[in-house]
């Protein structure tokens, strides 16, 4: 019993988290509530592989397609820059809600054949596009949380580091007390900080592992990374000065996480995205 309240008692914290943010500003844009990530993998036999004809197809898909499918409100592509897997591409698609990720694929399939009415057309067109992929592809379905500092320009290529965390159920975890802590975190260390063009986080929503929870950091370059990474000790101590103050402040953070993360470094590719 102790252990079935400590996760609804994070859950709960979650699911809050991520509707507080649209209670907080009625007039702002609608936000994304589901995360569709496809890993795919290139065709490695692929002989007439081309990395602007890739574009180019994606782009025509993505003009064609997906500009037009009102579900879907968001979509971007990711190439491997440092990930275990140097065959990997991530695919991501964003929704207002839960029924519009069915949607979506079926109004998929009316625009394209809307944009190609010929059969033997759209099977050439899907076919060419096909060859790039391999068979293998993965499908992780996420929750997105309130902690967001939008992407402004989306005109050129970024660099995407993703950091992977996984939830720990403490028996002394506190909905408000998490709550305040990676409110203050993104406030005082990500939201004003220049070298961070963008910030997204997500948790487990369908998938292989209910423990995940995701950061998505968009910077200029590997070299802004660094920068962030080398500034992270000094603007901690600007925001808790206080030494002591600040170790018990990560002890507690920390006990809602296992200790265990994983990182990956991608980058968007400007002009295929939604």
């Amino acid at each position: 019993m102790k252990t079935t309240n400590q996760i609804l008692l994070l859950l709960s914290f979650l699911l809050v988290s991520s509707t507080s943010f649209v209670m907080a500003q009625d007039d702002a844009p609608k936000r994304p509530k589901y995360i569709t990530v496809t890993t795919m993998h290139w065709n490695m036999d692929y002989e007439d592989f081309d990395m602007d004809t890739w574009k180019s197809v994606e782009k025509e898909y993505l003009e064609k397609v997906t500009m037009k499918n009102e579900y879907v409100m968001n979509s971007s592509f990711y190439l491997h820059q440092m990930t275990p897997d140097n065959t990997e591409l991530i695919y991501v698609r964003t929704y207002e809600n839960w029924a519009d990720i069915e949607k979506a694929g079926e109004r998929d399939n009316e625009l394209t054949k809307e944009a190609w009415p010929e059969e033997e057309d759209r099977d050439a067109f899907l076919n060419k596009q096909r060859a790039y992929y391999s068979n293998q592809h993965a499908d992780e379905i996420y929750n997105t949380m309130s902690f967001v500092k939008p992407l402004k320009d989306v005109s050129k290529d970024l660099i995407c580091y993703v950091r992977t965390n996984h939830m720990a159920f403490p028996e002394d975890g506190d909905i408000e007390e998490i709550r305040a802590l990676m409110t203050s975190n993104f406030e005082k260390l990500i939201k004003d900080n220049d070298l961070i063009k963008g910030y997204y986080t997500h948790r487990h929503a369908w998938g292989h592992d209910a423990t995940e929870m995701m950061e998505a950091y968009f910077l200029d370059s590997m070299a802004d990374l660094e920068k962030m990474f080398d500034g992270l000790p000094e603007l901690m101590k600007e925001a808790w000065p206080d030494e002591a103050e600040r170790k018990e402040r990560w002890k507690t953070f920390n006990k809602y996480f296992n200790g265990v993360h994983g990182d990956a470094v991608y980058q968007f590719v400007a002009g295929l995205s939604k």
